[in-house]
């Protein structure tokens, strides 16, 4: 019997260790059980049998015990390959939820770069995203319920923080405030977080509650009533910041018409006065009312969105317009920042041009000064060539800074410059012209700055010469401007050149009638002209007898003559000197078809000229 008992033991821990085990081995079990009571039944009624029959016996119970350790060993087998089946299954399922997830991981990864979520906006505080549905409802459909929700229980007037909690479920996790659902936190929204529902779920939670503690400060009595003494307070201040501010600048007003009659005086540049007293002092007025408004403006900029800010239903309204303000502000500020290393490069090339150009001027001044003498480069070329490479420079300097400038990578920028430079180039072709023009008779030098010439049908002083035009001072002290590319196109006589290389010849024209004698007329004409100041002696002057006509003969008288400037005084000058010669010498200056009958008339020489 005892061994009986210890065999069930033993059959009974089998099966403790393994609950899993096949129905088969518990059936056996049973059976084997079974057939040990009624063995055991027997023996308690059997008579004791003879020592035969105990042998008998004992020898039967060694078969039977044989036979019950071969089953064990059968059922021990049998339990190790239902192990193994068992956790050959639950591996296999493990692998299929991990390629599972693994699924779900991937769609979510690959949505979450192109899915917006969805705000759960409470008084226009964003307090968690949604990016998953639940059931029926869309994301946008769950935010919406949660933040009425929160609303509803906020304006319910029953908030207590310690009534959140979550509460677990088969498929999802529940968010309660007491016994009513705020909302529920699926798989899939723990997916979209990267986290597990429970930690989710707990997260949310404590953003709900703080939110609903806030709300409960927020809507309180004496939360109300502080609110509306600040918003007092402010408009108070503000009342009082405007007084003072205007108070102040009248006291400026009057500073500044008294400082008028007492200390100020007037602005000068130079010897021009830009604003008498009275002018400045209304310029110095109006500043003051300039910064006057600016300040005012300045402390409604700050109190204004202050005064909203008080009011959780506007504190959105204030942030924005607040933001409207600084944003500018900021984006200038930040803009000039940014811009430091471009300025301080512009100011660079700005400098080194400046210092280059001031160089090539030095030596400019010494070549058209004659003190610095280079090889065929004439003095008078010195200024306009130091004005090209100026231009040159500078254009240069023009090129290098554009890509630093602001905004010069802007399709706006860039059309703004294709449009100047296209009506630069469609209207620039006579200035071009002019230009090019100015630059050939520069270094063509057909005449210099002071020099006497003539130019079609204007004769005078050349003034300024420019690369577009070139100015006259007639006779007449009349200035005149002659395009450089009119210049290009017409006769150019230069009376000073020719003055200064080859001495000018004054010349004019005169007839006389036959009968006083050509050598005569020529020794008075020759007389005159040495005679005249401005005229040279040397080399002498002469005449030329021009035209045999058929009342008279016509002379002309040539002297030399070194002052071009002079040409139209020693003209004068000659022609008065002619009169008085001819008429000291009692040779009459009539016209050649003047019939002079001796019948008793006067001569026509000037009594006090008559010789005697």
């Amino acid at each position: 019997m005892g061994r009986f008992v210890f065999l069930m033991l033993l059959i009974v821990g089998l099966a403790a260790e393994s609950p899993r085990a096949d129905a088969q081995i518990i059936r056996k079990a049973g059976q084997f059980l079974q057939t040990a009571f009624d063995e055991s039944a027997t023996d308690s009624v059997t008579p004791a049998l003879a020592p035969a029959a105990e042998r008998e016996n004992s020898r039967a119970d060694s078969a039977t015990v044989e036979e019950l350790a071969m089953k064990i060993r059968e059922m021990q087998l049998n339990e190790v390959m239902l192990r193994s089946e068992l956790e050959s299954a639950r591996t296999r399922n493990q692998e299929e939820d991990s390629l599972r997830d693994a699924r779900r991981r991937h769609t979510v990864d690959s949505l979450r770069a192109v899915t917006p979520g969805v705000p759960v906006l409470v008084e226009n505080d964003t307090l968690f995203m949604l990016y998953a549905p639940f059931g029926a409802y869309s994301p946008e459909d769950r935010a919406t319920r949660i933040a009425d929700t929160i609303m509803k229980i906020a304006g319910a007037g029953r908030l207590s923080r310690d009534s959140v909690y979550t509460r677990e479920n088969e498929e999802y996790v529940d968010i309660m405030y007491g016994d009513r659902i705020l909302m529920s936190v699926t798989l899939q929204d723990a997916l979209w977080q990267n986290t597990s529902q429970k930690k989710l779920a707990e997260n949310y939670g404590r953003i709900i509650d703080a939110k609903i503690d806030y709300l409960r400060k927020e809507n309180s009595f004496w939360q109300i009533l502080r609110r509306a003494g600040l918003f007092v307070a402010v408009l108070v201040i503000q009342y009082l910041v405007f007084k003072l501010i205007n108070y102040l600048f009248r006291r400026l007003r009057r500073r500044i018409i008294r400082f008028k009659q007492q200390r100020l005086k007037p602005l000068y540049i130079r010897d021009y006065e830009l604003l008498n007293k009275r002018r400045l002092t209304r310029v110095l007025i109006l500043a003051s009312n300039l910064v006057r408004w600016m300040l005012l403006a300045t402390v409604l900029i700050f109190t204004v969105p202050i005064l909203f800010a008080i009011f959780p239903q506007t504190e959105n309204l204030a942030l924005r317009i607040f933001v409207y303000i600084l944003s500018p502000v900021r984006m200038v500020l930040k803009g000039i920042l940014n811009y430091i290393p471009n300025l301080f490069i512009i100011g660079v090339i700005w400098i080194c041009v400046r210092y280059i150009v001031r160089g090539i001027h030095y030596i400019a001044e010494e070549i058209h000064s004659e003190k610095l003498k280079i090889s065929g480069f004439y003095p008078d070329w010195a200024r306009p060539t130091f004005n090209i490479i100026r231009f040159m420079l500078y254009a240069f300097m023009i090129a290098m800074i554009y890509p630093y400038l602001p905004g010069s990578e802007s399709g706006v920028f860039q059309g703004i410059s294709v449009f100047v430079g296209l009506i630069v180039s469609l209207g620039s072709s006579t200035v071009i012209s002019n230009f090019i023009a100015g630059f050939v008779i520069t270094y063509m030098r057909p005449f210099r700055e002071g020099d006497f010439i003539k130019v079609k049908d204007t004769v005078g002083n050349v003034i300024e010469k420019t690369p577009f035009v070139t100015r006259l001072r007639t006779i007449k002290n009349e200035v005149v401007t002659i395009p450089n590319s009119f210049i290009m196109s017409s006769d150019t006589v230069n009376y000073s050149a020719s003055a200064r290389r080859y001495g000018l010849i004054v010349h004019t024209v005169m007839t006389m009638g036959y009968e006083v004698p050509w050598r005569k007329v020529h020794d008075l004409l020759i007389r005159a002209a040495l005679h005249t100041p401005g005229i040279l002696h040397e080399p002498q002057p002469f005449v030329l007898e021009l035209e045999l006509n058929d009342n008279y003969m016509s002379y002309q008288i040539n002297a030399y003559t070194d002052n071009a400037d002079e040409l139209p005084r020693l003209t004068s000058d000659l022609l008065q000197n002619i009169q008085d010669y001819f008429h000291d010498a009692g040779v009459e200056l009539v016209a050649p078809h003047y019939f002079a009958t001796r019948d008793g008339s006067a001569s026509r020489i000037p009594p006090d000229r008559r010789p005697r």
